[in-house]
Formats: C-alpha cells, sequence, structure tokens
C-alpha cells in the first residue's frame, strides 16, 4: 500500500476541492482557461464530482472535486477517496485543504483495496502525495491492518478455518514480537474452555482459542475479544439457505481484534494488550450441541440452549471470562453477533454497549473524528431478567424475539465482573454495496476508532 501513499514526487497533478459555498473563491485560483473549460462543462461542485481540467498541450493539468458543504447533514471524511478508483493513472497532490487531510489520505489508500486471492484483481498505479502535517506511517499502519482483516473475512470457510485463522494470528505475534499460545480441541475441556469445546465440537476441524500476549506487563491490561467463527451453519437450529451465504464473514470480530491489534502493536502504545479469539465453525453431526442442553461455563455459570444458532455469545463467554480473571483496565469484545442489531441500526452503524459512561463517551467522539461510526445502545437492566432459565443459570437465546442485540449484550456482561471498563460492539463487517474508503464485502469495524482511543489514552 506505500505506492498508493508516497511522501514525495517530482511532479504531481493538483486537486482542488470545493463545496458550494466555496467554488468561486476556488475557481479564482485558477488560469481563465481552466474556468472556461469548467463553466462549459457546467461544473458544481456537488459531493464526490469531479472534473479533470485539461493543460495547453490537452495533458491533464488538475482536476475539481465537489464536498459537503458545512451545512451538509453528514459529511464523509472518506469522500476523496473515491478519486482514486476514477481518476487515470498518475501521482497527485491536495492542492488545497480538503475537510480532514488525514481521512481524505486514509480514504484514498482504502478505496484502493483489492481482494485477489482467487480472481486477478490489478489496482491503478494511482499514487498520493501525503499531505503536509499527517503520519504518513500511520496511515499506512492502518491501511495495511484493515487490508489483513478484510482479507480474513473475505477468505471463504474452505481456506479459512480455525487452524487457519490461528496461524494468521501467530504470524501477526512473530511479527510483532508477541507472544502466542493456542488451546486445541480436547485440551479447551482440560483447561475449563467447556462452551468453546461445544459449539466447535460438531466440526471435523478442531476449536481453539488463541492468545496473544504484547507489551510491558507493568503497563495498563487491555484485552480485546473477537468472535471467531469461521463458518455458522446454525447447528442443529440450522440457518436457511439465504441465511448462510455470507456466514464466512461470522469471524469479522476476529479479525477486527486482529486488525486493532496491528495497529496497537505497530505504534507501540504504552499498554500490555492481549488479544483473545474462540475459533471454531458451528457445523452438524451426531456430536452436535442440541436446543434444550445445558452446558457448564468457565465462570460456573449454567446455561441452557434456547438456540443452537445464538453460539457466538456461547464463545465468547468463555473467553470473557478468562479476560476478566486478570482485571484488565478494560475489555472490549468485538462480534458479528445479532441480526437484531442489523435491523436497528443497519449495516453501517454497529451498536456499542459500555456501562462506564466516559469510556463509551470518548469512545463515541473518536469512532465520529475516525468515520468509524459508532451508536450506543443501552445495557438495560430491566431486561436481564429475559436471560433467566428455569432449570440453569441463563438461557442463551430467550424467546419473544424482543430486544435481540441489546439481551445478547446482557448476556456477555454476565461474564465481565473484575475489570475497569467493558465494551461490546456488535458489528457487521460486510460492506454490500461500495462507498469511498469502503470497497464492497468485507470490512473491519469499529477497530481504528478502539485504536484512536487507546491511542489518546494509552498512547
Amino acid at each position: 500500500m506505500s505506492e498508493h501513499l508516497v511522501a514525495a514526487a517530482e511532479e504531481a497533478v493538483p486537486i482542488w476541492f470545493a463545496t458550494k459555498e466555496t467554488a468561486g473563491a476556488v475557481l479564482e485560483r485558477l488560469p481563465q482557461a481552466q474556468r472556461d473549460w469548467i463553466a462549459a462543462n457546467g461544473f458544481e461542485a456537488s459531493p464526490g464530482r469531479h472534473l479533470v481540467l485539461p493543460g495547453p498541450d490537452g495533458s491533464l493539468s488538475g482536476v475539481i472535486f465537489g464536498l459537503e458543504g458545512e451545512s451538509a447533514r453528514h459529511r464523509d471524511g472518506f469522500l476523496p477517496g473515491k478519486l482514486a478508483t476514477v481518476l487515470p493513472v498518475g501521482t497527485y497532490r491536495f492542492a488545497n485543504a480538503s475537510h480532514d487531510d488525514r481521512l481524505a489520505a486514509l480514504g484514498w489508500v482504502l478505496s484502493l483495496y483489492r481482494f485477489a486471492r482467487y480472481k486477478r484483481n490489478d489496482i491503478k498505479a494511482v499514487r498520493l502525495i501525503a499531505p503536509d502535517g499527517i503520519d504518513r506511517e500511520e496511515i499506512l499502519s492502518i491501511a495495511e491492518a484493515v487490508a489483513l482483516g478484510r482479507d480474513l473475512v473475505n477468505t471463504p470457510a474452505n481456506d479459512l478455518g480455525p487452524a487457519e485463522l490461528a496461524e494468521a494470528a501467530r504470524a501477526l505475534a512473530e511479527r510483532h514480537g508477541a507472544a502466542f499460545r493456542v488451546v486445541i480441541g480436547e485440551a479447551l475441556l482440560a483447561e475449563n474452555f467447556p462452551m468453546i469445546h461445544a459449539v466447535g465440537r460438531a466440526s471435523s476441524r478442531a476449536p481453539r482459542l488463541i492468545d496473544l500476549t504484547w507489551g510491558d506487563a507493568a503497563h495498563p491490561k487491555v484485552t480485546l475479544v473477537g468472535k471467531g467463527v469461521i463458518f455458522d451453519t446454525g447447528g442443529l437450529d440450522i440457518k436457511p439457505s439465504a441465511s448462510m451465504l455470507l456466514m464466512k464473514k461470522d469471524m469479522g470480530g476476529a479479525a477486527s481484534v486482529l486488525a486493532c491489534a496491528s495497529m496497537i502493536m505497530a505504534a507501540g502504545l504504552k499498554l500490555r494488550l492481549r488479544v483473545l479469539i474462540p475459533a471454531v465453525e458451528n457445523s452438524i453431526s451426531g456430536d452436535a450441541f442440541r436446543p434444550s442442553d445445558i452446558l457448564a461455563s468457565r465462570k460456573g455459570l449454567s446455561v441452557e440452549i434456547g438456540n443452537t444458532d445464538a453460539e457466538g455469545r456461547l464463545v465468547l463467554a468463555d473467553a470473557l471470562a478468562l479476560a476478566d480473571e486478570e482485571a484488565p483496565e478494560l475489555i472490549v469484545d468485538m462480534a458479528t453477533l445479532t441480526g437484531a442489531a442489523r435491523v436497528a441500526l443497519g449495516p453501517d452503524l454497529p451498536p456499542l454497549f459500555c456501562r462506564e459512561e466516559k469510556v463509551a463517551t470518548d469512545l463515541l467522539a473518536h469512532a465520529a473524528s475516525e468515520n468509524d461510526p459508532l451508536w450506543r445502545l443501552p445495557l438495560w437492566p430491566p431486561y436481564d431478567a429475559m436471560l433467566d432459565s428455569k432449570v440453569a443459570d441463563l438461557n442463551n437465546a430467550p424467546g419473544g424475539g424482543f430486544a435481540g442485540a441489546i439481551t445478547a449484550a446482557l448476556f456477555l456482561n454476565r461474564f465481565v465482573e473484575k475489570a475497569g471498563a467493558y465494551v461490546h460492539l456488535d458489528i457487521f463487517a460486510w460492506t454490500p454495496s461500495a462507498k469511498p474508503g469502503r470497497p464492497e464485502g468485507a470490512e473491519v469495524m469499529g477497530a481504528r476508532a478502539l485504536y484512536a482511543y487507546l491511542k489518546a489514552r494509552f498512547g
């Protein structure tokens, strides 16, 4: 990705940003011939619209690009990234300021991501000179981390099982000198991870718990937990075929925490990082766990199975219980957990659940500034009673169909008691249709916002 954001170049085509309010002032800075060309083409500085400007010899001598005005209801910091996909091959520079040059440059690089493991997908040699005042190396580090997460989510389950997900985490650990450990198969029972084992035991590919640790042990402890269900059939409560089409992305939480961990380690933040990923396939066989089974958990709570398709919260619960035993300052889990979250907030806006007001407020602020949106939903205490079971401590899938994202978060919340703060992000991990900075397909959600928050707090 470094070839798309360069430190310098001898020549570069200027990109002029304009809104409807600023277009007049911008045009005054251009030669008369270019102003005449703009007028002849009827160009208006509408958001996302661009016009290439010819030089006297017919060569490309400039670009004008429309941005949202100050009164716009929403401004997409990645909007200039659209140019990376529509401009001719060449080297460009920002001639004047966008709304946020850092986000614009990041959006440029992220727009050029392509998943090319199975089909050749050439990327145009469209280069941008890093704008003054931004940290080029950090932008490239973030973009590489996002690409890692996107690659993992885009890879189908036939080539990304629990073992391959663990190897991806191992490679990341080795790159940054992190400690790495995996608990596999029957060893999960020996080490008291019964729900991870129960969910993954029906698959021919052994379940495992991935455990990565990095940083000075004397620094504040931060633990990231990612749902690593590499494919979800729904188990014996099997999904309809249409609902399985995107289930390769059910490990999107694991991909997002690995992406965030990559950013943290590359930046050398002053924290002790731990990453825990329960990696399983929710499959069907004679050994599959069943509706009405009662499972033991690491925390000692018994869980009645109301639905085998609510498996993500089961594997996360054992990992969260382990994370909580260290009483870290912060635990964050990311998971493609509920369809209810999508019904409530759609594919682009993951809900954030958090018990601590300041952590939630600060994280939401960084989500806004990083163009990595989150929206807070409540851990509503009265709904906790929905998790009650007549025969166990908890039911994993309360009936009634109400508040599905909230009750799932409340279920997980039962397994975290000692941590200074706990955050749960229910992400979609997919972009249904392409947007600037977000090609159609896999997406890392919440990781950049979390990294920015941790950098501000522990940098």
